[in-house]
């Protein structure tokens, strides 16, 4: 029988697999890529009574794949808060998915195992840019701000590194990050001791540095869209631009654009106060998918953009 862990590689996904593997250790085949690369279980090989845990993708985007596997009869373990469709009612597959926009893989992880690991899900949920979730969470660990501030500044930082179009862009692959993290069952001890966290905050505050320095291509009281030039800088923080924004500017819909060889790469916020919608806008879209405060376009076309500016402004 073989194991297998397929994961988003953003903070929600590797935090989730962290908390499993701390509770349940088990020898595994890791399965992941950049954040956006969510159509995992294709990459899967798996045979009857293999066990496979996926966490953080989409079912609806997965659902050919995974069909798949259960035919096989693989077992599935399956935890995520993205838009589904209809679920499978195979006896193979076990599936936990809240699509509630003040939920996340990691606090659904959390629940699961009886909040063991409560701060690793916290961290997760401040990478997801659920701050009040993030909050309330945390209450039973009696943290000071000064420690919030730190687990939400380390779950920023693990998402940002998810974001870029290949693993080149990235600082580290979401593999090797979740490696770095694997030893440590408490996020202070990563925070004080590893030192690849150390450089994944230098790449962090440089990048964002960059991004704080521009203008917006069109703001209104209730809508905003940035479009970043084609580097590998602002590839990586496009999505943690755009969930800062959210919450310097909570009443409005935030859309950053991200110029490749052929159109854009889109990030969307729904405004943090009315979080719902930008799932919607962005399945509109050919390659479209998230959740309802927080969605995006893999690759949008040039000769689409016009459609897409309507769609966002008329959305929220």
């Amino acid at each position: 029988m073989n194991y297998i862990d397929v994961f988003n590689g953003d903070a929600d996904g590797i935090c989730a697999l962290h908390q499993l593997r701390l509770a349940k250790p088990l020898v595994t085949t890791l399965v992941t890529g950049v954040k956006r690369d969510i159509s995992l279980l294709k990459k899967v090989q798996a045979d009857r009574d293999d066990t496979v845990t996926v966490l953080d993708i989409s079912l609806d985007k997965n659902r050919e794949a995974l069909e798949q596997l259960l035919n096989k009869g693989t077992n599935i373990l399956y935890f995520d808060h993205h838009f589904a469709g209809d679920i499978s009612e195979d006896d193979r597959l076990e599936a936990y998915i809240n699509t509630d926009a003040n939920m996340c893989t990691s606090l659904l992880v959390s629940q699961y195992l009886n909040h063991k690991f409560l701060a690793w899900a916290v961290t997760a949920a401040y990478g997801d840019n659920l701050f009040l979730a993030a909050e309330d969470a945390a209450k039973p660990l009696n943290l000071s701000s000064d420690e919030l501030e730190q687990l939400k500044l380390l779950g920023t930082c693990i998402n940002y590194n998810g974001y870029g179009a290949s693993l080149d862009d990235l600082i580290f692959s979401p593999e090797a990050l979740y490696l770095k993290i694997k030893p440590y069952s408490d996020p202070f001890d990563f925070i004080n001791n590893e030192p690849a966290y150390k450089k994944l905050l230098k790449g962090y505050r440089e990048d964002i540095k960059n991004a704080e320095a521009l203008k917006a291509n069109y703001e209104s009281d209730t809508h905003s869209i940035f479009i970043l030039e084609n580097e590998k800088w602002s590839k990586r923080v496009s999505g943690v631009f755009a969930n800062q924004l959210a919450q310097e500017n909570p009443n409005r819909a935030h859309a950053i654009l991200t110029k490749t060889d052929s159109g854009f790469v889109v990030s969307v916020r729904a405004p943090l106060n009315n979080k719902t919608g930008a799932d919607e806008l962005c399945r509109q879209f050919e390659t479209g998918g998230g959740r309802k405060a927080a969605a995006g376009i893999n690759a949008l076309p040039t000769a689409d953009y016009e459609r897409f500016e309507s769609a966002f402004l008329a959305s929220f």
